[in-house]
């Protein structure tokens, strides 16, 4: 198939395009002015300069494409105003399914977060059809995704061929940004994770979100969603696991929410005042570890045939990938599987 992928310089974008061209499959990638491009290193891909803003880039990188896989999207809890998270997460997405109708391809896959979904009910994991309700979205990215995912919903409801994919949080190769998973990780291995919060969340290896992709857009029903999931647990479980594979201390220091409130409003303080400062805890992000992020991906496993890899081995090839690649030191010893 030739295929056209939104958001492949990206974390997960970046595997999506790798693995398809491992599949056979050839890649045309939309890529920003100035992108950096290191994920499409040893790959044969094309690429077409635009943005989500540009239609004409859409539309020119979509000729004589089969499947779109739409994964770009902004992502961050500092730095931007809502009016950026809307133009690039909502009528951007709405831009780009236009641009794939008009063109005729066979399938869309549209990227996007267990972000728009439903909450869990405590400890209870949520899953695609759990309601969801936007006086619980904290922040600027959640109210975009989910407004995006209605707008994805709306165009499969006019017929467009599109399937949706909801990916928790991914770890693992080729996280040059990082994202906020994996800063949280590099932080752990350079000694700077002093404590913990109560939260929970659900951690998956990118290849398998990226795996998840290929099988939605080859077998998944159209118009639905598919969370692309791996295992749930605490943030204090995560933590124990890369010690483990790690080979440094636990972090054993509990800090109240409170205390973590009182800390996000001195350190995005600090970021107003530095520019260059960005904030490791903001309001919404300590609002947003009250609420355990797990979710049941039960319905891609049985639908796709999607597999899940344990998460120890997800956070091992994570912990190896940014020692490997300079973002910590190479120290203490892995203890194997």
């Amino acid at each position: 198939m030739k295929t056209f992928v939104t958001g492949g310089t990206g974390f997960v974008g970046g595997m999506v395009v790798r693995q398809l061209i491992q599949a056979g499959h050839t890649v045309r990638a939309l890529v920003r002015p100035g992108s950096d491009l290191r994920q499409f290193k040893d790959l044969q891909v094309e690429t077409v300069t635009g943005d989500l803003s540009i239609t004409d880039s859409l539309r020119q990188g979509m000729q004589g494409c089969d499947w779109v896989f739409h994964v770009a999207a902004l992502y961050s809890f500092w730095g931007h105003i809502w009016e950026e998270f809307y133009q690039s997460n909502v009528e951007g997405t709405r831009r780009v399914l236009q641009a794939a109708g008009e063109a005729g391809v066979q399938r869309i896959v549209y990227t996007s977060s267990i972000a728009a979904l439903g909450l869990p009910m405590g400890d209870t994991p949520a899953n695609e059809d759990t309601p969801v309700y936007m006086a619980d979205k904290i922040g600027f990215y959640k109210h975009s995704k989910t407004l995006a995912e209605q707008v994805a919903l709306d165009f499969a409801r006019q017929g467009l061929p599109v399937v949706i994919v909801n990916p928790a949080a991914p770890v693992g190769v080729g996280d040059y940004k990082p994202t906020a998973t994996g800063q949280m990780i590099v932080d752990f291995l350079n000694g700077r994770m002093f404590g913990y919060v109560d939260t929970g969340m659900n951690i998956v290896d990118v290849e398998d979100v990226a795996a998840g992709h290929l099988l939605a857009a080859e077998r998944g029903r159209l118009g639905e969603k598919y969370i692309l999931g791996g295992e749930n647990l605490t943030l204090k479980g995560v933590l124990d696991l890369l010690s483990e594979v790690s080979g440094l201390p636990q972090v054993r220091l509990h800090i109240p929410h409170s205390v973590a409130f009182a800390w996000s409003y001195l350190d995005t303080a600090l970021a107003r005042l530095n520019p260059r400062h960005i904030p490791a805890a903001t309001p919404d992000k300590v609002r947003l570890s009250r609420q355990k992020e797990y979710y049941d991906s039960s319905k891609a496993v049985r639908e796709l045939g999607y597999t899940q890899t344990p998460v120890r081995q997800a956070l091992r090839k994570a912990v190896e990938w940014y020692r490997d690649n300079g973002y910590a030191p190479m120290r203490g010893a892995d203890n194997g599987l």
